[in-house]
Formats: C-alpha cells, structure tokens, sequence
C-alpha cells in the first residue's frame, strides 16, 4: 500500500505524476516471462538495473507520484509490477496504472498509443502536472516537453536522456514557468 496517498490505485494527492514505462527505461531491452517469472531478454541485462537513477532523479521531488504506463502492468498486474521493483522508495511511490478506470474496451487498450494511454489517464484524473518517461514516442507529438524519451536498448543508462529528464522534472515540478 502507498503509505502516502492510502492506497494502490488512487490518484495522488499532490496531483503530480510521473507515468512510468519499465521496458526500455529502468533496463535496456525488454523483458519476457518465463513461467511465474519476469526475465529479462539478453542474460547479461539485470532487471531495474536504473531503478536508482530514477530514485535519484526523484529524490528532490516528494510530492510526485508514479502512475505505471508500461505493459507490465496490464499483462502481470499492477500490484506484481509495483512488487518488482527492487526500491521500497519508488514502490511506494506508485498509486496506480494509466488502464485503471480507464472506459476503453479492454481489448483495445494494448493497441492504443502509448501517448493515448497517458492522456487517457490525465483526461479522468487531470493531475495538475505530469511528466512520462518512455521508451515510446507515439501519441506524444503534441505533448513533446511532457516526454522523456529513452532509447528501448539504452534506457536511463544515456547520460543525455538523464540529464534532460533532470531539466524536465525541474522544469515541470520546481515552480519555474513551463
């Protein structure tokens, strides 16, 4: 359970959100399941191996919630994928997926485009200011400065793409004009 905000699923109290993809942003490459398990697709690839660039990334900002947007959590769950990641701070960080609520049919969620996926969830649940790191690009060509764009074999192992989501969060969360 998010101690914060009372509970997986609900929206977050401070209103500002980070949509989350896993694949291709906490580890390079993807991942696939292998029974009950998550493996990751090359054997020399860790799972979450970034998930303490994130949490740094994250530290300044307490009030941002994260709001899973990956894959991951419409085929295995939000609550596995929450229990995935290896950081207790990011986990209680997360307060939902962006299918949660959602009135697609369900069937037609995974074809939608990643960016019609957050704006679905930023349409029912307008939080205030959100930022999505992504390795997928689609549907956000309106929102570009609202995406963090991550190469899916590269992640947030590119110094680049850490230092412009550095620039974005304190763009987006600091108070400085957008």
């Amino acid at each position: 359970m998010n101690g914060k905000n009372g509970g997986l699923g609900k929206v977050g109290l401070s209103r500002q959100v980070l949509f989350l993809d896993i694949d291709g942003v906490l580890h390079r490459g993807i991942a696939r399941r292998s029974g009950r398990d998550v493996v990751s697709s090359a054997p020399n690839i860790q799972l979450f191996e970034y998930a303490t660039v994130l949490d740094d990334l994250l530290s300044p900002y307490p009030e941002i919630d994260i709001v899973l947007s990956s894959d991951w959590s419409l085929v295995l769950g939000t609550e596995f994928t929450r229990n995935a990641i290896p950081l207790p701070s990011l986990r209680e960080r997360i307060v939902g997926a962006t299918f949660d609520g959602c009135t697609f049919n369900p069937l037609v969620w995974p074809v939608l485009t990643r960016g019609a996926q957050v704006l679905d969830y930023v349409g029912r649940n307008e939080p205030l200011k959100w930022l999505a790191v992504d390795d997928r690009a689609d549907g956000f060509e309106a929102h570009r400065q609202k995406l963090v764009h991550c190469q899916t074999d590269v992640g947030l192992g590119d110094p680049a793409v850490v230092e412009q989501f550095r620039k974005r969060l304190q763009q987006l969360f600091s108070g400085e004009p957008e």
